[in-house]
């Protein structure tokens, strides 16, 4: 992780340290060499529950940290949910980047000081935060400062590519299998996607690939709203007018959007920056229709629900704005991540209690299924009601049952299948891949 650095690099970011801690309650706007800094001191100060690694690089080399928290760093716990928090993915919308570094030393703090909800929260989820997706972006912005930075200085990365622009367009064949009844979850990536999207879009689809992620948000800023997906129109030739597009999830997006809404300080209010969010929610495509985005994306290739959290009307606030910020924000964020325990979690086994990977759970009455980790567990968000459920997998005979959920922490409930007769695998049709290259997306400069 440390490879690369040079001795002095090192020595000042140990020496910064101690003043660094001391102060980690002050506000301040970090730049690239801070941000490191702070988050290095944040798991040595709680190294048992924390850890930093790197998801990969920027186009001019900067890592991309993330800092992890979990009672059992680096490994993943079997029913323990995984969460992510990005922010800072266009480079001049910094506020997410500091309250997300913040968010680290608090959770940290916290931690150390008894919270008991902060210390069930760490030991019971695995928590990845990633401050700054676009390092390169915030320091072309920096550079300007908040009092001279412009609408679009340093929103792209360091080739000025909107990187909320350039994920693999996976709505379009979304919309094609629903009218076809094709696969409804985890749609395959174009052929050389590697090829066609930005070094940092590349890092954060290969961290989805690693990690089971179950919940996440992607902090912006440019308005005060919590919008969720879809994104995308269903049918983009609708001109001089917003269509809603609803996922098979609707019911649980809005439930999670006002989940952060109700807890934020004033987002629910509606009336901010010059515009109306009814309870300070709005769907995407409602708003305005976005292709390539990285929240449709997280709940058309994984098993992750994210919705993009707009978070101050000035995409650069000055310093002093910070501490109002962050005691607006902090209870939302904490109230959000713990939406993750929420629905119905479990095990799917086989005959022998071997657990099964990539088995598919699927919900009467919402054509989305999510699948199983490569432990077996599975996590499905819902609200309070009763489902049928069916779990099912290559050579096995799928298996229903039927569960309550109310509205506390997840139910658990668990599959085990039993070997399908060699005669009842034949015939089973396979999802073809389909080539996504050519679908263009409109150009569209919104606070998304």
């Amino acid at each position: 992780m440390l490879k690369g650095w040079t001795l002095p690099w090192l020595c000042a970011l140990l020496l910064g340290m101690l003043g660094l801690l001391a102060s980690s309650s002050d506000f301040k706007h970090h730049r690239y060499e801070d941000m490191v800094r702070a988050l290095f001191a944040v798991q040595m100060e709680c190294p048992y529950v924390s850890r930093i690694y790197s998801i990969g690089r920027s186009v001019e080399g900067r890592h991309l940290y993330v800092l992890e928290f979990s009672g059992n760093p680096g490994i993943h716990e079997a029913l323990e949910p995984e969460f992510k928090y990005v922010g800072n993915m266009h480079g001049n919308e910094v506020l997410g980047r500091e309250l997300l570094i913040k968010l680290s030393q608090f959770l940290c703090e916290e931690y150390r000081a008894g919270n008991q909800r902060i210390m069930r929260l760490i030991h019971d989820t695995r928590i990845h935060i990633l401050p700054s997706m676009n390092p390169d972006g915030y320091e072309v912005a920096a550079r300007q400062g908040p009092e001279l930075n412009g609408y679009l200085v340093g929103r792209g990365n360091a080739r000025e590519i909107d990187l909320n622009r350039n994920f693999p367009d996976l709505n379009a064949l979304m919309y094609y299998y629903e009218k076809t009844k094709g696969r409804n979850h985890h749609l395959p990536l174009p052929d050389n996607w590697e090829k066609q999207v930005e070094p940092e879009t590349a890092a954060v689809i290969k961290w989805m690939q690693n990690y089971n992620f179950v919940l996440s948000a992607n902090l912006h800023g440019g308005a005060v709203v919590a919008n969720y997906p879809f994104d995308k129109s269903r049918d983009p030739r609708i001109r001089g007018r917003t269509t809603y597009a609803a996922t098979p999830d609707d019911k649980i997006f809005r439930k999670l959007a006002r989940t952060y809404s109700y807890a934020h300080s004033w987002m629910h209010k509606g009336w901010n920056c010059g515009d109306f969010f009814d309870e300070g929610i709005t769907n995407g495509a409602s708003w305005y229709s976005l292709s390539k985005g990285m929240q449709d994306f997280n709940y058309l290739y994984s098993n992750c629900f994210e919705i993009t959290l707009e978070l101050s009307c000035d995409k650069f606030p000055p310093e002093s704005e910070l501490p109002r910020e962050w005691l607006g924000n902090r209870e939302a964020l904490i109230s959000y991540l713990e939406q993750v325990h929420h629905g119905i979690k479990g095990m799917v086994y086989d005959e022998n209690n071997n657990p099964i990977s990539n088995a598919e759970i699927s919900v009467s009455g919402i054509n989305h299924d999510v699948t199983t980790g490569v432990d077996g567990d599975y996590f499905r968000l819902l609200l309070p009601g009763t489902y049928t459920v069916t779990a099912s997998a290559h050579g096995y005979l799928p298996s229903t049952r039927s569960v309550t959920v109310g509205p506390a922490e997840a139910i658990q409930l668990h599959f085990y299948l039993k070997t399908a007769p060699k005669q009842s695998l034949k015939g089973k049709p396979h999802n073809s891949k389909k080539n996504l290259s050519s679908h263009k997306a409109p150009l569209k400069l919104g606070p998304r």
